[in-house]
């Protein structure tokens, strides 16, 4: 059967809170604590890894690093990344419940999909513990995928490796990358999807990449949507996106596009 058998949804900002902003505001206040004041942008830039290695990511940014260097008179070290992440985990896992409220369309896109016989996988840089508080109250609102696999499960090595993406082939049974389509919201999602050679979908509205609330992005002028849409649709075809949609409502009808592509041959750009 030459056609889509599987769907990988990244969670945060992809198909739950809108914009990611659980472990954003968690990432700016550890830093705050330790003496850095880093911006949000820096906050989200290794959104979608690890969350002790998005703790070094931020450490290894020359601004960030500067400030350390400044505050503390020498470079970082792993014992400093894990204070840090020491701080951040029970932190997020104070506000993480709330944060689980699925992004508007999801539910039926993946009732739609499930009703083409489509398995329905998942990745996150969350943790085991972090995963346990995301998945139940998400599934009270509506919203559960058939399997899910955190960095836990791949010997802590998460995105942009590959990993977490065959663990879902292999508990979901589908044959083949070019049979899989992962679907997510940070560059790393989308590194992740070149890395196991699956088509790669970047989801626009919502995403961490874009970085704003529902209310904020419902208040902007039309014309500052579709440039900052545009914006965000660059960024994930630069880093490797097959495809890109404004929300997950697009998602069955580019699945119908991938079909007809698979059945004349194509293959993602990175097989």
């Amino acid at each position: 059967m030459n056609k889509v058998e599987g769907i990988i949804l990244d969670w945060a900002g992809t198909a739950v809170d809108f914009g990611c902003f659980a472990p954003v505001n968690v990432f700016v206040d550890i830093f705050k604590n330790a003496g850095l004041d880093v911006t949000m942008e820096e906050a989200r830039a290794p959104m979608g890894m690890l969350k002790i290695d998005h703790i070094r990511a931020m450490l290894t940014m020359p601004r960030i690093s500067s400030l350390w260097e400044e505050q503390y008179g020498r470079a970082f070290n792993e014992e400093d990344v894990e204070k840090l992440y020491a701080e951040f985990e029970p932190s997020l896992m104070m506000s993480l419940a709330d944060y689980t409220d699925p992004i508007p369309g999801v539910i039926e896109t993946v009732e739609a999909l499930r009703n083409r016989g489509l398995k329905i996988g998942s990745t996150t840089g969350y943790t085991d513990t972090m995963m346990e508080v995301v998945t139940a109250n998400a599934l009270k609102k509506g919203y559960g995928p058939d399997f899910h696999v955190t960095p836990d499960t791949t010997h802590s090595i998460g995105r942009p490796y590959p990993y977490m993406i065959y663990r879902n082939m292999e508990k979901l049974k589908l044959a083949a990358s070019w049979k899989v389509v992962k679907v997510g919201d940070t560059t790393s999602d989308m590194q992740e999807g070149v890395n196991a050679g699956v088509w790669t979908v970047g989801v626009i509205v919502g995403s961490s990449e874009m970085g704003l609330s529902l209310d904020e992005y419902t208040s902007l002028p039309e014309r500052d949507k579709q440039d900052l849409i545009s914006k965000t649709a660059d960024i994930f075809l630069k880093n490797g996106a097959d495809f890109t949609i404004k929300t997950m409502e697009e998602l069955p009808e580019l699945i119908d596009h991938i079909n007809l592509l698979i059945a004349d041959g194509k293959r993602p750009r990175t097989s």
